[in-house]
């Protein structure tokens, strides 16, 4: 049930996706029992995005939603294998990026609730 949606201000070509794919499947663990088994993705690249009031570095800025409480151990580990993930496939400074971590008590699939 976790959701990761990134917007970036870079393009990001097929090959890239797929190993953020697999680096965020990795990151994903950091939470007991979340796997890439029920995860979704979204990516949107060449974002029009400003940060500190400028827009001529690369940035991200990403939602991690989850059913449940957010803890902040793995929220904080997962937080490090984003932006090393970033940085490496997509050369997105750490201190370029921001991360929103969302608990939802509630979460709908296949016609109901978990």
């Amino acid at each position: 049930m976790p959701m990761i949606q990134t917007k970036v201000n870079v393009p990001i070509s097929a090959e890239q996706e797929i190993t953020l794919k697999e680096k965020f499947a990795d990151a994903i663990t950091c939470f007991p029992g979340k796997t890439e088994a029920w995860l979704m993705l979204s990516f949107e690249d060449n974002c029009r995005m400003f940060f500190k009031g400028e827009n001529n570095k690369p940035m991200a800025y990403l939602e991690v939603a989850l059913l449940g409480n957010v803890d902040a151990g793995a929220s904080s580990a997962m937080s490090g294998k984003i932006c090393t993930a970033l940085q490496e496939v997509l050369s997105i400074s750490p201190d370029c990026v921001y991360i929103r971590y969302i608990g939802a008590e509630h979460w709908g699939w296949n016609g109901s609730n978990f």
